[in-house]
């Protein structure tokens, strides 16, 4: 009786029809996903460029051209309108004035914004309200923030005068937006207001990112709470601290709504943002186009470069 082995097929080659075959239909699914990734990225590649490319490129225009509110395209006057810009008599200051309001604005905001991010790290019984109430200001819209906060500040009819009178603060009507220190002052609180609960959530997250077992680890080795923020905390939150900072920063020299609603750059354009000045140049006085195009190129520039420099610094700090 003789037992048959299983026999052992050797690889054929193929036919040379299959390679022919497979390759034109890789060659068809691979066409097919770049067709479907093509379609999925048109929407947003149709909105970035009629919403920023083309605006980018009219305004690049009408900063070398002579245009006019009324009287549109009149020719090309580079480099005019940027000298023309700079030498405004109000451009110097409404920089100066920016760069205060930013500097100001970035540091108490973000300082808020973790102190506040380390006060509702812990959750407790109410720790969840306390949440809710640091946020809900930010679902305001800016504008309507503004308003409400104009109303609150007003000399004669506003509360926050009131109560400085009953605590004997201040023996009669309270001028939160008449002189420039106090303008300056009342804005940044509106602004902490309405950001701080926006920034804490950032924070919050990389703080609750952070394992325990690190702090664990450094309080046996007898480290206190100010040596954990600062060799711990501080280093592991560096990537959304930098964001926080950029976000501000850019918000901060964008500044507008606030002023104008508030201030209107007043008293005596003590309080006019380099946006303001832009505005002023398109749509009061002068009407020029031209003019507010160059400032607005100018005001993009710095925001280029000011964000490259932070990258690079906070890149340079991560290594």
């Amino acid at each position: 009786m003789s037992v048959q082995s299983p026999t052992t097929h050797s690889a054929s080659p193929s036919p040379p029809g299959t390679v022919s075959v497979l390759k034109p239909r890789r060659h068809g699914l691979s066409r097919r996903r770049r067709a479907a990734g093509w379609a999925y990225a048109a929407p947003t590649a149709a909105f970035v460029v009629v919403f920023f490319v083309l605006p980018l490129l009219l305004v690049t225009q009408m900063s070398v051209s002579d245009w006019g509110l009324f009287n549109g395209d009149q020719g090309l006057n580079a480099p005019h309108n940027f000298t023309a810009a700079v030498d405004q008599r109000l451009f110097w200051p409404a920089v100066r004035f920016t760069i205060e309001y930013t500097v100001v604005t970035t540091v108490i905001l973000i300082g808020c914004a973790l102190g506040l991010a380390l006060v509702v790290q812990e959750s407790t019984r109410w720790t969840g309200l306390l949440r809710t109430a640091i946020l809900v200001p930010s679902a305001l819209g800016l504008a309507s923030a503004s308003l409400l906060f104009y109303a609150l500040y007003s000399p004669d009819s506003g509360p926050f005068g009131q109560v400085m009178q009953d605590l004997g603060i201040s023996n009669g009507p309270v001028s939160f937006l008449g002189t420039p220190g106090h303008a300056l002052w009342s804005t940044v609180a509106l602004i902490v207001w309405r950001y701080a609960g926006f920034y804490m959530l950032l924070l919050l997250v990389a703080l609750q990112g952070i394992s325990a077992d690190v702090y664990e680890a450094a309080e046996i080795d007898g480290a206190g709470r100010w040596k954990r923020f600062r060799h711990i905390t501080l280093p592991l939150i560096r990537p959304s601290l930098a964001l926080c900072t950029i976000l501000c920063v850019t918000g901060s020299l964008l500044a507008f709504d606030q002023f104008y609603i508030l201030t209107k750059g007043g008293p005596d354009n003590s309080t006019l943002t380099i946006v303001q000045l832009v505005y002023n140049a398109a749509f009061q006085g002068r009407n020029d186009l031209g003019l507010a195009a160059a400032l607005s190129i100018t005001v993009l520039a710095a925001l280029l470069v000011l964000n490259i420099g932070q990258f690079r610094w906070l890149r340079g700090k991560e290594n």
